[in-house]
């Protein structure tokens, strides 16, 4: 399976499928491909095994469904681009080399790479969405292709070596990577240092890949310049109700 990564702010990965292989990416991931590609949309894939085994990808923060493209009857142009500027980074998986990446990390990977949740744990209401902070797990065998957001770090880090990290800037890391999440140390530091309430502490042995744009600082960057959403629908139709009344008593 040839493929190449075009571009270098919003990159783009570019297949060209021969007839019979195949790749499969989360459902909605698709930018382009050409006529002679194929759709198979299944709770099944991804290593999904039943509905159970689909239930446990999307509580790492993947999708119910998964979609697999094949070639058919003739070679075939697939493309998947990515959504905000980033990397994507190529990875090979064994049975001895699997990984934990970001819940929106994974993009596509061949049909015997299998996703899972890796990592699940609730940090209090509001943040990181209020949904708790996820990894999912790469495992299987083939290969993979993961979307990070910004600028890729890249450490390698010895036996009993721990790295602490803001847990958004976690983009993915070797499974031999033990992973946990404290506390920043210190109550002067929580209530007015300005760098969040928790850590992630990663220790190796093992390689980790950090991202320099967490969603979350986009977001936050983004904010100001964004129109104000109103969230209470009712209170808007009263007020257009009102409005509408007053106008008909002053036309008169």
């Amino acid at each position: 399976m040839n493929h190449r990564i075009i571009g270098s702010t919003l990159p783009v990965l570019e297949f060209q499928l021969s007839p019979g292989e195949s790749v499969v990416a989360v459902s909605g991931e698709l930018s382009w491909m050409s006529q002679s590609i194929t759709l198979q949309t299944s709770t099944q894939l991804g290593g999904g095994g039943g509905l159970f085994g689909a239930f446990r990808r999307v509580a790492g923060g993947g999708s119910l469904f998964m979609t697999q493209y094949s070639a058919q009857g003739a070679p075939g142009l697939l493309a998947f681009a990515t959504r905000v500027p980033g990397h994507i980074l190529p990875i090979a998986v064994t049975p001895a080399s699997n990984y934990l990446v970001h819940r929106h990390g994974f993009l596509c990977g061949t049909p015997g790479v299998e996703l899972n949740v890796g990592f699940q744990q609730s940090l209090g209401a509001g943040i990181f969405g209020g949904e708790g902070f996820l990894l999912q797990k790469i495992s299987g065998a083939g290969e993979a292709w993961i979307e990070l957001d910004g600028e890729v770090v890249q450490y390698d880090l010895g036996a009993g070596e721990t790295l602490r990290v803001h847990p958004g800037h976690v983009g993915m890391f070797d499974a031999t990577v033990s992973f946990s999440i404290t506390r920043i140390p210190g109550i002067r530091n929580l209530l007015f240092g300005g760098d969040g309430i928790f850590l992630a502490a990663l220790t190796g042995p093992g390689r980790v890949w950090l991202q320099s744009l967490p969603l979350a600082n986009l977001a936050h960057a983004l904010s100001p310049y964004l129109p104000k959403t109103v969230e209470r629908v009712e209170e808007v139709s009263a007020a257009g109700a009102i409005g509408g009344l007053l106008r008909n008593l002053f036309s008169k």
